[in-house]
Order: structure tokens, then C-alpha cells, then sequence
């Protein structure tokens, strides 16, 4: 009477932790990103092999969030500001620039993982402004 249990994967908390440690060592955090992944919304001209690299020091970004479904942030290249999407299962890796030290992902960990299916920000944000009605005022009798 074996039950199978369903647990959460482990990549969101430990990428969170991993991301606090090298911030309070004064280390710089840069995320390894698989641009391949379904809704990975990032600059297309700076991706190499599918992969792309990401400097997350709190000077070089704004709006940082992440959560267990994905990473968002906003930050400039080539001085034009854009707002960033990294599903959690596109995040390969995060480490500190200077020593290299930090936690790289299995790649599969989210193969089997039959996750509802995510929304992409700029969806996200029509789905937002569409749902959105003026007030309006009945009267009952």
C-alpha cells in the first residue's frame, strides 16, 4: 500500500536561499537561464547554445520577485529598460560571479512534473486589464 506522495521540487526554495547567501557575502548573483524553455522571456541577441546568463545584483535590476513558478525582474540592455520572465524550470543554475560557487540544477527535475500551464506576462498583464470592469450600480426592488 504504497502512496505515492506529491511534493513540490526543491529548485524554487533553494534557488531563493542560494540567491540570499551570495547577496549577504557581497557576491555577485548570476542566474543561468534555458532560453529554450516555453515562456522564458528573455533578450533573444545575448542567448548563446540556448543559454543565457543573468546578472541579478540588486544595483543591476528593479522589481525583483521570485516566486516558485518563476523569476521577474526588469533591467537595461544596451541602456533600454525590459522586463524579464524566467519560469523556474528554464533556471539551470545560480551562482556567484567571483568564485563560481553556488547550486546547478538537474535539467529534468521538472520533466515528469505535470505543472498547470503558466501564463506569459504579457498575457498576464491583457488578462489583467481586460478582467477589469467599471463599477456599476444596480438598483434591487
Amino acid at each position: 500500500m504504497s502512496e505515492q506522495i506529491n511534493v513540490t521540487p526543491t529548485r524554487p526554495y533553494l534557488a531563493r536561499a542560494i540567491y540570499e547567501w551570495i547577496c549577504d557575502n557581497q557576491l555577485t548573483p548570476y542566474l543561468l537561464v534555458d532560453a529554450t524553455q516555453p515562456h522564458t522571456d528573455v533578450p533573444q541577441q545575448f542567448v548563446k547554445d540556448g543559454q543565457i546568463v543573468l546578472n541579478l545584483a540588486p544595483h543591476a535590476i528593479h522589481q525583483f520577485h521570485m516566486s516558485n513558478d518563476a523569476i521577474t525582474f526588469s533591467a537595461r540592455f544596451g541602456g533600454v529598460a525590459r522586463e524579464l520572465y524566467v519560469p523556474i524550470h528554464a533556471v539551470l543554475g545560480i551562482y556567484a560571479r567571483e568564485n563560481g560557487q553556488g547550486l546547478f540544477f538537474e535539467p529534468s527535475e521538472y520533466a515528469d512534473i505535470q505543472a498547470a500551464v503558466e501564463i506569459p506576462v504579457e498575457d498576464k498583464k491583457q488578462e489583467t486589464e481586460s478582467s477589469k470592469k467599471k463599477p456599476s450600480l444596480r438598483i434591487l426592488d
